[in-house]
Formats: C-alpha cells, sequence, structure tokens
C-alpha cells in the first residue's frame, strides 16, 4: 500500500476534496465524511420502499451503483474522478468534515484500536506494522483483506472488506502482511455461539409490549421512549458502527431495567434492535450476537 504524504495542515486553502483526490492518485477508494464522522448513508431514492437500487442499501459488496449522489456509505468509496467531482458529490464534499477510505478496496486491512489497554494488547500480541495515531487509540494497517467485525475483543475493531476507515495521515513504519492472529479473531467470532439464547433468529420482528413486562418497575411510556431513541441511534449508523452501537444500546437498556424483578421483556426489545442493526447492513448473526451479549452483560431480568 503505497499512501502519499499527510496533508500539509498549515496550507489554509486545502480542502477535503484535495485529500480525497491525493489519495486517489495512490489507488485509494475515497468518500466525505459527514458531521460525527459517519458516512453520509443512502440517497432519498434508496431509501424507498422498494429500494431503488434493489438492495444495494445491505451494502453485501462495494462497488459503483447507479445513484448519482454519495449513497450506500462506505460502499459508495471510489477511485474514479469523475464521480468524485462530479455536481452530485460536490454537496457532500462542502458539508465533510473528514475524509475516508475503503480498507478492502485499497487491498490493506485496518485493526482499530480504540483506547490504550487494547493498543497494549496489540503490541503484545500482534506483529509490528504501519500505525496511525487516532484521537483515542491507534489504527495498524496490515497488507491484505479480510471479512470486517465489530468489537472482536474489548475495544478493537477490524475494517477491511465491509467497512470505511478515516483517513488520519500514511501513518509510520513498513506495512507487514496480514498475519493469522488478526485473521483469527474474526473466524473466532463466526464460530462463537450466542449467550443466553436471548435473542431469536426468528424473522418475526415481535414489538415489546406491556404485556410480556409484567415484573417492570418501568412506565410504558419510559420503556418506550428510550427503545425508540435506542433504534434511532442504531439506525443512524452504517454497517461499520451499527454493530457496537447496537451492543451498546442493548447493555445500556439492559441496565435500566437491573433492579427490575421480572420480566420486563427484554427478548422482545433485542429482536427491536437486532432488526434495526440489521436494517442498515449489520450481518443478522453479528447483531444477534451483539445484542445478545449486551443484554446479558449486566445479568439484568430478561
Amino acid at each position: 500500500m503505497h499512501q502519499p504524504a499527510p496533508p500539509r495542515r498549515d496550507h489554509p486553502t486545502r480542502t477535503h476534496l484535495r485529500t480525497a483526490l491525493e489519495l486517489v492518485e495512490v489507488g485509494m477508494p475515497v468518500l466525505p465524511l459527514r458531521k460525527g464522522k459517519v458516512p453520509f448513508g443512502n440517497c432519498r431514492t434508496c431509501t424507498g420502499r422498494p429500494p431503488a437500487c434493489g438492495g444495494r442499501p445491505n451494502m453485501k459488496t462495494p462497488g459503483p451503483c447507479q445513484c448519482p449522489a454519495v449513497c450506500h456509505a462506505w460502499a459508495a468509496a471510489t477511485t474514479d474522478l469523475t464521480v468524485i467531482t462530479s455536481p452530485a458529490w460536490a454537496p457532500a464534499w462542502r458539508q465533510a468534515v473528514a475524509v475516508a477510505y475503503h480498507p478492502g478496496g485499497a487491498g490493506v486491512t485496518v485493526v482499530d484500536l480504540d483506547n490504550p489497554r487494547a493498543v497494549a494488547w496489540a503490541r503484545q500480541t500482534l506483529p509490528p506494522t504501519r500505525t496511525v495515531p487516532t484521537t483515542r487509540g491507534e489504527h495498524w494497517i496490515y497488507r491484505g483483506t479480510m471479512p470486517s467485525a465489530n468489537q472482536v475483543r474489548p475495544g478493537v475493531d477490524i475494517k477491511s472488506r465491509m467497512s470505511y476507515a478515516r483517513w488520519l495521515g500514511p501513518g509510520t513504519g513498513p506495512l507487514t502482511d496480514l498475519p493469522s492472529a488478526v485473521r483469527a479473531l474474526v473466524d473466532r467470532e463466526e464460530t462463537t455461539p450466542a449467550r443466553g439464547a436471548v435473542v431469536s433468529s426468528s424473522p418475526t420482528r415481535a414489538e415489546w409490549d406491556r404485556a410480556v413486562a409484567t415484573g417492570c418497575r418501568h412506565t410504558e411510556r419510559y420503556v418506550r421512549t428510550g427503545l425508540q431513541r435506542g433504534l434511532a441511534m442504531v439506525r443512524s449508523h452504517t454497517e461499520s458502527g451499527a454493530g457496537s452501537q447496537a451492543f451498546g444500546v442493548a447493555r445500556f437498556l439492559a441496565a435500566q431495567h437491573a433492579k427490575c424483578p421480572g420480566p420486563c421483556g427484554l427478548d422482545a426489545i433485542g429482536r427491536q434492535i437486532v432488526a434495526a442493526a440489521v436494517s442498515v447492513g449489520v450481518p443478522e448473526a453479528y447483531a444477534e450476537r451483539a445484542v445478545t451479549n449486551g443484554l446479558n452483560g449486566l445479568g439484568a431480568a430478561a
């Protein structure tokens, strides 16, 4: 992976578009990030029922689509200069707060270490490679691609074939081939059965109802308001981040019921969180595991 020199911070006229064009020159598929440092998501046409794109909002594969505007979150990343500089993309660049790239499209995998403890674990466990400092931790970049996955261990996400990474500079150190130790993190995640069987894989979207929460000490309005806010938070994220957000929402909502005698209907709440995560591209099996772990993490009544 040949990366350009870091953008000059002392250049007042530099724009995110200019940075993106420099990255494209070395073969890195790019996209703009909006406020919150997340992708722009799907265009209005593709959020319709049915979506005009025939299902691309699920973001199973990257690549160009027929939408002229920035669409399909991370999967919109491209090296096509005609698209990147098009009038349809211009509003996104004007609103952009950062530039992202698609690691899988650049032929690399990013191990996103979100805190000092995760960085310490990587230094003890993984072979050295190119590193990029982040706000809270580091990105370790390896040559080679693999499936993406969130929360493969505390504070560690894998960003590669179905994800995006924020451009924070070229980093330091030589690029190392993707080691088996990193691949094993996702393999382990894929084969670990969900604990507690809290979330059903049934396609039926059961909704929380007071009738199934006979042991809950909260009012119906309190529960529904918290749940709807949590679902909105999950839906506001893309595939890269929605799984972690689903885990966080499940853990937070479970904590609200930790002192209830139960039952509180957390199984129905869990199914709604899973459905929200799946709706923005998170694989169902991963969403189920994330939500189950979130609900079980605090030992709340089910």
